[in-house]
């Protein structure tokens, strides 16, 4: 499942890759004829139970995904999302989209919302949103994103992958190699947005901020951005520029609210 942002240059990619592959290999693109709903919050899974039950959810941890049926349209449902919470993507053919949506709306524990509270409830959670917090120039080490390295591939004389030069090394040596830092900030003025300057007490520059929003957990503005070391560290005091005006604010460790992601 490629981010949508990034279709073109992904499949521009994949397509290179087979063409340089002698093999017997076909890449056929299924998102024209397909709905996805995300169902997140507690009480996703007993929605689930209700909608699928022959499906054993107490056996799916996060992360896993299989085929089933759900009010008896084939879906593929993977235990997972984007909130910080347990929940379910569900995949459903194009024509019963319109019916499980309208399925799902009239489940009593369910309300509908859209991108604006993913963004927040992912931010909470100290997600990434790509082509903000995280692009084709961040590394996995800068982004605090290096558990998406497998074991495997970071074994001696494993098979190179894109970007392996760079990501191993920092990876292997992140104290000399690794010079700025994805970490959270509570910010004490203004919500500080995307874009806004980090500095230190006495006025230097020292990051800035890639996403920002108010907290509706913690009724509180919260931010994360990339530091230079050492300002990294949790409990550090910096100021950060909203609209000309320094405030004061303080680096802290993510996720901000707690995520709770089910695991058996």
């Amino acid at each position: 499942m490629i981010n949508a942002g990034c279709a073109d240059k992904d499949l521009a990619y994949f397509k290179a890759k087979m063409a340089d592959f002698k093999g017997d290999v076909s890449l056929t693109v299924e998102w024209d004829d397909r709905g996805l709903y995300a169902l997140q919050g507690p009480e996703a899974v007993k929605v689930m139970e209700r909608l699928a039950p022959k499906y054993d959810f107490k056996a799916m941890g996060f992360g896993v995904a299989a085929n089933m049926q759900v009010a008896g349209m084939d879906c593929f449902v993977a235990r997972c999302g984007y909130t910080g919470e347990d929940g379910f993507e569900v995949f459903v053919p194009g024509k019963d989209a319109v019916g499980l949506w309208q399925l799902l709306c009239d489940q009593p524990e369910v309300m509908p919302s859209g991108l604006g509270a993913r963004d927040t409830l992912r931010l909470e959670a100290g997600l990434c949103l790509y082509g903000h917090d995280i692009d084709d120039t961040t590394s996995p080490s800068e982004a605090g994103l290096t558990w998406t390295v497998g074991k495997a591939r970071r074994e001696a004389g494993a098979t190179p992958f894109p970007g392996s030069e760079r990501i191993l090394r920092e990876i292997a040596d992140p104290k000399t190699q690794v010079k700025r830092v994805r970490t959270g900030l509570v910010p004490k003025g203004a919500p500080a947005r995307e874009g806004a300057e980090i500095t230190d007490l006495d006025g230097k520059v020292i990051g800035k901020v890639t996403s920002g929003a108010v907290s509706p957990i913690l009724k509180h503005n919260i931010s994360m951005g990339y530091f230079d070391k050492p300002f990294n560290k949790a409990g550090t005091e910096v100021l950060v520029k909203v609209r000309g005006k320094s405030s004061p604010a303080v680096v802290t460790k993510m996720p901000f609210v707690p995520t709770k992601y089910y695991k058996p």
